[in-house]
């Protein structure tokens, strides 16, 4: 691409890059085998590089790149310093492109790190060199910019990386009698981990892994990108629901940032928790499912009973959608209509109507998990 082509290198981005990088595979080692690490300078390390994922992810991506829920002044503070340490930019330039990722994903002229442009591009060579598609777009984040937390943060961000990323461990060497030490994994190696568990939900999330939700653009699942990532590796469900604070939305899901916000919800510093309706998820997952069995359909000797059998499940299945989206214009109707009683102090009456729609939209996703099992059961029995 053109861009590629004439991009300037951007020194100093790239010096932190590769330096950092540099001495976390030479220096780092030759002094753990030359004079050993004492165990508070490995708790540090260990410390301070899960406090960076969950400033990242927790307070970065998921409370200010999508709203995804409301935090305490406290926490949005804390986050920020977190995140700040990170040395991944301030939340406000974070969250703009990331929000242009999201909004633009995979269209390799305005997708800041698209997996179009090759697994290099998207982990880190896209901050190399100052491509157009990186530059940031600040109309995207107007509501960070009123954000006191974030403004602050943007302000301050250099004096901020360094308190964190070289006064603080310094200090903390200097309480635990290992100076160069901790520095060197609690500050360095801290700091290269911290930026490619992040780059990997960028390249490595768009390459490996399952599309269970939707494959309508190149973000994947994967468990085990998952347990690197905090939780940020259910991407694929991330993109589709990008309103959901959580990623991994089953209970057994590897999600540290969900549980992080679960309990600052319980401390009372979180609220307004977002998530997906169990509709929508059950929906899409339904609909790559048939996308998968229609593939399999195909294929020859495939019975004519199978066939049919397919047929009706998917009329079903568009049946069930279609009385949803009935329901949900009842909904709404019905949300005016209170508005417009509550004025009048009639609301009372419409508490009966409320709980009847409810009630169907549970027998609506009841009747999308037995499709989804009926449906299961035909396929494999295409195999």
């Amino acid at each position: 691409m053109n861009d590629k082509e004439n991009a300037l290198i951007n020194w100093p981005v790239s010096a932190v890059l590769i330096g950092t990088f540099v001495l976390a595979v030479t220096v780092v080692p030759w002094y753990g085998l030359a004079h050993g690490y004492n165990a508070w300078s490995w708790i540090g390390f260990a410390l301070l590089v899960v406090l960076n994922g969950i400033g990242i992810g927790s307070g970065y991506h998921r409370l200010w790149s999508h709203r995804t829920y409301a935090a305490h002044p406290a926490l949005q503070v804390f986050l920020a310093v977190m995140g700040g340490m990170a040395l991944q930019n301030s939340i406000i330039v974070w969250s703009a492109r990331h929000r242009v990722h999201h909004r633009d994903v995979d269209d390799n002229d305005k997708d800041p790190y698209s997996i179009g442009r090759g697994f290099w591009f998207a982990h880190v060579g896209w901050m190399l060199k100052d491509y157009p598609s990186g530059e940031v777009d600040y109309s995207v984040v107007q509501d960070l910019e009123k954000n006191p937390v974030c403004a602050w943060q943007h302000r301050h961000y250099g004096l901020l990386v360094l308190a964190t990323n070289v006064a603080l461990p310094l200090f903390l060497g200097w309480l635990t009698g290992d100076i160069l030490g901790m520095f060197l994994l609690a500050g360095v190696l801290r700091l290269v981990v911290s930026h490619h568990v992040t780059f990997f939900i960028n390249s490595l999330a768009h390459i490996w892994g399952s599309r269970p939700y939707t494959d309508q653009n190149s973000a994947r699942d994967n468990h085990l990108l998952a347990l690197v990532t905090y939780g940020e590796g259910y991407h694929n469900y991330h993109h589709l629901f990008q309103s959901d604070y959580r990623c991994g939305i089953r209970w057994w899901h590897l999600d540290i940032n969900k549980w992080f916000i679960s309990v600052c919800a319980l401390l009372g510093l979180a609220g307004d928790r977002k998530r997906a309706s169990a509709f929508k998820v059950m929906r899409a997952r339904l609909d790559m499912e048939f996308k998968e069995a229609a593939r399999k359909l195909e294929q020859p000797g495939v019975s004519a009973r199978i066939r049919a059998q397919f047929d009706f499940e998917y009329a079903q299945f568009a049946e069930i959608v279609k009385e949803w989206q009935m329901l949900q214009r009842e909904r709404m109707q019905l949300q005016v209509d209170r508005m417009q009683q509550q004025k009048l102090k009639l609301a009372e009456r419409f508490e009966t109507e409320t709980a009847g729609l409810t009630a169907r939209y549970r027998e609506l996703e009841a009747s999308l998990k037995l499709q989804h099992k009926r449906l299961a059961l035909l396929t494999a029995a295409v195999v």
